[in-house]
């Protein structure tokens, strides 16, 4: 109610619209409130940041613990004769016991997620999309939901899936099995492939509309298909929603396309392909596991979705710093040629980003700012970008 009280007295101080000399008194209280207001945008672009910002500390991300996961990706070439959804389904979980195998030998830990190609369940089989396509119910869930729920693993099932009896709802999606084996979530590939100027995509599927992420008990995951690669506003969008793995089902292995979606928006991303390689990314671009032995191959490793980018500054030491206080407490992958590495904790109770603190180092999105607003000071605004 005083809100509105004094809304009301600054009404009545007005000066009423219909007196000439009143009409001048209103533009000049209008062009005040607005040189006002472009005097404080350019004030507050070019002033010199608080010793906080300056620090970072007002952009450091909550503490988080270790989320220490495992992963594994599949390299498949599905070009032989298909041998019956029931066969396939019992060849891929065959791959999926081999990852949850290998997790055991090489980390003493189960299998978190898994990843499969595109079309992993149909690949290979001729025909329109209709002629290819299966229902979720059946062998698909009944065999790989088996091998989810025997691995106590979220997995990644690629298909052409026919949404209703009728088939007349086709699409290539990504279902996501919780670690139960049920379905925990669908995408379906937003940007298909034109058939051959037929006027179809992918020989009758129906395009996705939009890029869901999936909150799993580790984190956030987001998914994409083969020729979403060469989009930009499914990439973008599960960086805005939170992404911090992105399975990317694929038949094209394309790795550079990889590394710079990973770079550009921090997150990491683990491919699934039919041929050439199969490789996982982390957010600062860099391939830290990848299989190029064929015609199938496997990856396994261990990531931590609890990390800190790092770019170059005297008090890091490239990376040695971490070294220095935390021994066998921190880890990381530091990359003199970049200038900067990524940085996680190996102790549950020390969160990585408390490390950065203590070590009194600046975050890039900090320094960046930083200096731009400096840069702006100096300049007299910001650069112009005609």
């Amino acid at each position: 109610m005083g809100a509105a009280v004094a809304r009301r007295n600054q009404e009545s101080e007005l000066p009423d619209k219909d007196s000439p000399m009143k009409r001048i008194r209103l533009a000049v209280l209008i062009l005040g409130s607005l040189l006002a207001l472009a005097l404080h945008t350019i004030v507050t672009s070019t002033a010199a940041p608080s010793p906080a910002t300056a620090a970072g500390k007002d952009t450091m991300p909550q503490d988080s613990p270790p989320r220490k996961i495992v992963v594994g990706s599949l390299m498949y070439p599905m070009y032989h004769d298909y041998p019956g959804v029931e066969k396939r389904c019992q060849e891929l979980a065959a791959f999926i016991d081999d990852m949850a195998k290998q997790a055991q030998e090489k980390y003493r830990t189960g299998l978190d997620i898994a990843a499969l190609p595109e079309n992993a369940v149909n690949g290979g089989m001729a025909g329109s999309a209709r002629d290819k396509s299966n229902p979720l119910e059946g062998p698909v869930l009944d065999i790989l939901g088996a091998a989810a729920r025997r691995h106590k693993t979220y997995l990644i099932v690629p298909m052409i899936w026919a949404e209703d009896a009728a088939k007349t709802k086709l699409y290539n999606i990504q279902a996501l099995l919780d670690r139960q084996g049920k379905l925990a979530g669908i995408y379906r590939k937003v940007h298909l492939v034109d058939s051959t100027d037929s006027g179809q995509l992918e020989s009758g599927c129906l395009p996705g509309k939009d890029f869901p992420v999936f909150q799993c008990d580790f984190g956030k995951v987001g998914l994409q298909i083969c020729f979403d690669m060469w989009y930009d506003d499914g990439w973008e969008t599960l960086a805005r929603k939170g992404a911090e793995l992105v399975i990317w089902s694929t038949a094209s292995p394309q790795i550079l396309g990889a590394q710079c979606r990973a770079h550009r928006h921090h997150y990491y991303l683990l491919s699934s392909t039919w041929r050439n390689n199969v490789s996982l990314v982390d957010p600062t671009g860099t391939v830290i596991a990848q299989n190029k032995a064929g015609p199938a191959g496997l990856i396994v490793e261990q990531i931590d979705l609890s990390y800190a980018l790092l770019a170059w500054q005297p008090k890091l030491d490239n990376g040695h710093a971490f070294t220095a206080k935390y021994g066998k407490k921190a880890g990381f992958r530091y990359s003199e040629a970049e200038d900067g590495g990524i940085f996680w904790s190996n102790d549950p109770a020390i969160p990585v980003m408390r490390m950065v603190r203590e070590l009194g180092l600046e975050l890039p999105a900090a320094s960046t700012e930083r200096n731009r607003l400096l840069q702006n000071k100096v300049r007299g605004g910001p650069p112009s970008l005609d």
